[in-house]
This record gives C-alpha cells, structure tokens and sequence, in this order.
C-alpha cells in the first residue's frame, strides 16, 4: 500500500495545530486557577500567560453580554468578588477558543479593625430565636425565627414584654425585617415569600413572592430609598421597596484578600450598610456604592459568654441607637449597645 505523503503532512499539521490549541486552554485554565485565590484590584493589568500571547492575535472577555478587549480590571465590567467570564482567543492560526475562568476582584484598602466600648446592657427575652432586628426611638421590631414559633414582636428597649406580636403559621420560618415608612417588610427563610405590616399594629397588610435570584431568604434593611436583603451567599439584593419581588441591583460584597459569603443580618446606617457573617462573630462595615468592606467588628467575647451548649446561639442582631451600635443574637438575654471608637 502506498503512502500519500500529503494526506500524512495534513494530517501531522492538524495534530500539531490542536494540541497548540490545547496548550493554549491548558494554560488559560492553569492561569485562572492559580489567580482565584490571589485576586486582583481595580485597574491592575490581567497577567495572561506568555505562550498565550504568543500565538494570539485577539483576546477578548465576554461577560454573557458584555465584551471587552481591554485586558485590565476595568469597574465598568468587573464588580468585587468573583467574576464568572469566558476568554475568546482568536489564534494566529485562525481559529477561535473559548476558556471559562472565574476572576476574583478584591478591594484596594485593607478592612480597618473597628473598635468599640460597652456602655449598656439591656435584656433581651432568651426563648427569641432572633433573625431580624431594628430600632425607632425607643422602640424595638424583633423578627423571631423557627417553624412553629415564628413571629414579629413590638417592645421598648430595656423590657422584654412586647407592646404588639403577630404570630406566623406553623409552617413559617420568619427572617429579616425592616422597616421603611410606616410599614414592616418581613422575609421567610424558605417559605420564598414575604410579609408587609402595618408598623404601628404590626396588623398585616399584603405578602410579596421572594425574588427569583435569591436562594432564601436572610437579612433584610432599608437605606431611605431601597430594601436590601440577602439570601446567605455573598451578595446584597437592592429591591424597590414598592414591589421587593424585584431586584434594582445585586452587589457581591469583599475585602481586600476575601469574598465575604454567609452574609446575614443587616442594618443600614449614616451611609453604610453593616452585616454579620452567620456563624462567625464578626460585623461587616460596607461601602453600599460598591460592596467594599471597609471595617470590621470583632465581637468574640460577647459570642463567647452568650453562646453556651447550644452552636447556633449565634451574633444575629444589629441596630443603633443614635451612633452607638446595639448587638445581640440568637437566644442571647442580653442586647449590649456599644460606642464605636
């Protein structure tokens, strides 16, 4: 049988060319992994391999959408956090390949360690397992989690006895609350709806289907123009507080080394929105024009002496009185209003 040399030639040109191709992706893949964690900052220059740069002739990220060549981490196309986008090479071959890859984007300036001095104590009813909490004046809205035992409580600060309680049906599991107006928004945990009250009778008044992005139902503020909420994964949800079914904005939330996940409670306050992370006894200080962690609480010795036996009596509950922030959690018998240094 003969050979025909040019076929073999085609064929030796093929296999050369795919594997390049394959070399190529490798090391996109190879790349992307080992920049996960290590991340970038705003304008910093993406590090595409050598041997990529080689044999392309056009790089491009597309973000679903969006598209663009230029090859820095530009805030117009990359939020905090991780950024899932595709790099389209177009070869000096040719072709074009296509290679996933995840971006983290981590914020300039390290978190600063806040401090903070205990000035008060408060009681606060220890069979409340807390999931939303909020102050008007003197005047406390606790929103009470579990199925069976879930409720929305009004109560002076410095009693445990509520002025007003709505109850939910055994099968709620109530979470966030916020208040905006002269209304109440309560969300569930996974019922995937929420609550509208009337603030002075907690009398209530419709119910909203949970947002189709959101995983659950968390934590829950109000920042004077929008509700904003999160469903324990990184991100923040901005809903119009007209219809909280509908998402205005999701913004990922990080510092300079981490993306925060588990965000829990929240309480907007002086242009900043602050957030627990569940199960850590930690307080997030967050920038709500780009998700920038820009401060940290560390309160592990109020968690310690209120935790007990049981792991899930954890730091769950924000607000403030006037500047001083007031602290609590779930089951806890006290609510402590500490002075931010």
């Amino acid at each position: 049988m003969k050979v025909n040399p040019i076929a073999g030639l085609v064929a030796v040109v093929l296999l050369v060319s795919c594997n390049k191709d394959k070399e190529i992706l490798n090391s996109l893949n190879d790349y992307n992994l080992s920049m996960e964690q290590k991340g970038y900052h705003y304008n910093d220059k993406l590090k595409i391999p050598g041997d990529v740069l080689e044999n392309a002739e056009t790089i491009t990220i597309s973000f679903g959408d969006k598209e663009t060549s230029d090859l820095t981490i530009n805030p117009k196309f990359f939020g905090l956090g991780d950024n899932d986008v595709t790099f389209v090479v177009k070869t000096k071959g040719g072709k074009t390949l296509y290679q996933d890859a995840t971006i983290n984007v981590f914020a300039k300036n390290p978190e600063k360690k806040m401090s903070y001095q205990i000035v008060a104590e408060y009681p606060h009813d220890p069979d409340n397992f807390i999931e939303g909490f909020t102050l008007e004046g003197n005047t406390v809205y606790e929103s009470v989690g579990l199925e069976k035992s879930s409720k929305l409580l009004k109560y002076n600060l410095g009693g445990t006895i509520p002025v007003s309680v709505t109850k939910q049906p055994a099968d709620i599991f109530s979470e966030g609350c916020a208040t905006a107006g002269d209304k109440i928004f309560q969300l569930t945990y996974r019922n995937r709806k929420g609550f509208v009250y009337d603030k002075n009778s907690l009398k209530l008044i419709s119910e909203f289907p949970l947002a189709s992005a959101m995983k659950e139902g968390w934590g829950l503020t109000y920042d004077g123009k929008n509700l904003i909420a999160t469903d324990g994964s990184k991100n923040l949800y901005f809903l119009n507080v007209n219809d909280p079914s509908i998402i205005l904005k999701t913004m990922p939330v990080a510092g300079s080394a981490e993306v925060y996940d588990q965000l829990n409670e929240l309480e907007y306050h002086n242009g900043f929105i602050y957030s627990n992370i569940w199960h850590k006894p930690i307080i997030l200080k967050i920038n709500p024009v780009n998700g920038e962690v820009v401060g940290t609480f560390d309160f592990t010795q109020l968690t310690a002496e209120n935790f007990g036996d049981n792991t899930e009596h954890v730091l769950n509950g924000i607000a403030f009185k006037g500047d001083n922030m007031l602290v609590t959690g779930k089951n806890w018998a006290k609510i402590y209003e500490v002075a931010i240094k």
